[in-house]
């Protein structure tokens, strides 16, 4: 009997959406480069692509973006939740409760995705995600701006004030960059619960319950926090050879697909870079900071096939816009939830309950002893 552990090269459907190729670092989204995406496209149409199969014709591209934008508000009951709620409670608890209340006004019951559902999914997140930002920062909500983009109009509910052209840029390429990554744990978690014909807004919540782990959506704020923590580049060398003495991991390094450097931490380097450049202060230094544990971090790793991968420098983009370490993972479902609609979508075309199997290994025909004699 071989078991495999955490389900590692076990195939559980097949997919026309992303394609990995881990020994040589490429990754595509219905058959496009990621690289193309990143530079030519935008959210708006890359969903579009993820959800429907193919890029779209101007009527269809402004037919999505008009819906898109015409749904972000989000009703007075999930506003009044969102003011409800703690200012230390976890942000993607928040998140998940949120979209437990779309499904609740939606009321959903069974498999039965519509239109306008996946619309909402997509096109609300930002909104609850901005709005509670908002309120821990002791500031009023900034209602959505239907003249801005998907990413631009995010920025400026979270910040207040519009994004620049560079900004809007990076924000724009980081959801691209995490639409979607094949059979991931979150994707996994959709699924199951999709393969019941449970509701599309269950679906979403376990893929937001299973974001919220470290080892997957939190694990660009661990990184951050590494880079705090080391503090000065003078302090890299020694705090990273260090970790790797104790044999810890080096956050943000090591894909269990990629065996060599992540084609979207390449990307999100030069942007991480810019941003940098035009900030200075802090970012400059944790941006430094990054540069040098990659650097040790590959000379030492490298020869393992252990890279740097997309929470690397997604950790200092994220900061970088605007948005606190915590609320990392919940940026990430922003973009993510657009990858779990589409393999949803996808599975349930030809659906078959996930139920995988246990080896039992315990005893059997134990006798039964009353409570009293025990």
């Amino acid at each position: 009997m071989e078991i495999k552990k955490g389900l590692e090269d076990v195939y559980v459907k097949e997919t026309e959406i992303t394609y990995i190729d881990g020994e040589l670092g490429r990754l595509y989204y219905r058959g496009y480069s990621i690289y193309d995406l990143a530079e030519f496209s935008n959210f708006e149409e890359t969903s579009y692509l993820i959800l429907y199969g193919k890029l779209p014709n101007i009527y269809e591209y402004e037919n999505f973006v008009k819906s898109l934008r015409e749904s972000r508000g989000i009703s007075d009951r999930v506003k009044e939740f969102l003011k409800s709620v703690k200012k230390n409670a976890d942000p993607m608890d928040v998140l998940r409760t949120a979209v437990s209340i779309m499904g609740l006004e939606e009321n959903t019951h069974t498999y039965n995705v519509s239109e306008q559902s996946i619309i909402n999914l997509i096109s609300k997140f930002p909104t609850i995600i901005s709005y509670y930002i908002r309120l821990r920062r002791d500031l009023e909500p900034v209602e959505p701006d239907t003249s801005l983009s998907h990413a631009a109009n995010f920025l400026y509910m979270v910040n207040g004030t519009k994004p620049s052209e560079e900004e809007y840029k990076a924000m724009d390429v980081a959801m691209i960059l995490h639409i979607d990554h094949e059979m991931n744990a979150s994707t996994f978690a959709s699924l199951v619960v999709a393969s019941t014909l449970s509701d599309i807004y269950s679906s979403i919540i376990a893929g937001i319950s299973a974001l919220k782990g470290p080892l997957h959506g939190g694990a660009n704020y661990e990184a951050l926090k590494m880079f705090k923590e080391i503090g000065y580049i003078e302090n890299v060398e020694k705090y990273i050879l260090n970790r790797l003495a104790n044999k810890q991991r080096i956050m943000g390094f090591g894909h269990r697909v990629y065996k060599t450097y992540d084609p979207r931490a390449r990307i999100l380097k030069a942007y991480a870079k810019l941003l940098a450049e035009k900030k200075g202060g802090e970012i400059k230094r944790l941006y430094e900071i990054a540069e040098k544990v990659e650097e040790i971090g590959i000379k030492h790793l490298g020869p393992k096939g252990i890279y740097p991968n997309v929470d690397f420098y997604s950790s200092i983009v994220f900061y970088a816009l605007g948005f606190e370490p915590e609320f990392f993972p919940t940026v990430f479902a922003s973009a993510r939830v657009t990858g779990w609609i589409a393999h949803i979508l996808e599975y349930v075309k030809d659906n078959k309950i996930i139920r995988p199997k246990a080896y039992y290994k315990g005893e059997i025909g134990r006798k039964y002893i009353p409570i009293d004699s025990r």
